[in-house]
């Protein structure tokens, strides 16, 4: 037998294996995105929540949220590095939501409300850590925050 001839014979195979796994598979689409990437923290994204990237992905990295974060970041132990910090993990790439909700855990509403006010590139900080904590909802919820930190702000949205 040809090399060619098996080749084309284990590509044909293979490709009538493929389309009859995926005929009488259970597990589709949405199904199989999430039992391939919950564990690993990664819940489907709809396409109003995509479109929603646009209004969270301008930031230019000026600083200006950062500004009087100082006491949050050092009470955080080292777990929230900033606002700016997590606009842009949160809004760059798929992160892992339950850390970036854990660490908005260290931000009051009414301070995200006033960085909103002084954004060169207007980011909407409220629905970017009520998008992050909805996404973190779905695979579990944030992070628990440690015991020496519960009492540092309860925080809801």
């Amino acid at each position: 037998m040809s090399s060619k001839f098996k080749a084309t014979l284990l590509l044909a195979w293979a490709l009538l294996r493929l389309l009859f796994r995926r005929a009488t598979r259970a597990h589709q689409g949405l199904a199989l995105f999430r039992a391939n990437f919950d564990s690993d923290g990664l819940p489907p994204v709809s396409r109003d929540e995509r479109s929603a990237f646009t209004r969270f992905s301008g930031c230019i990295a000026c600083g200006l949220c950062d500004r009087g974060e100082a006491q949050r970041v050092q009470a955080s132990g080292g777990a929230y590095r900033g606002v700016m910090a997590l606009v842009l993990a949160a809004s760059r790439s798929m992160p892992d939501f339950r850390a970036a909700a854990y660490s908005f855990h260290f931000v009051p509403e009414a301070v995200l409300a006033q960085k909103e006010l002084i954004c060169p590139s207007r980011i909407p900080f409220r629905a970017l850590a009520r998008f992050v904590h909805d996404k973190a909802a779905e695979v579990g919820g944030p992070l628990p925050l440690p015991e020496r930190l519960v009492t540092l702000r309860p925080r809801s949205l």
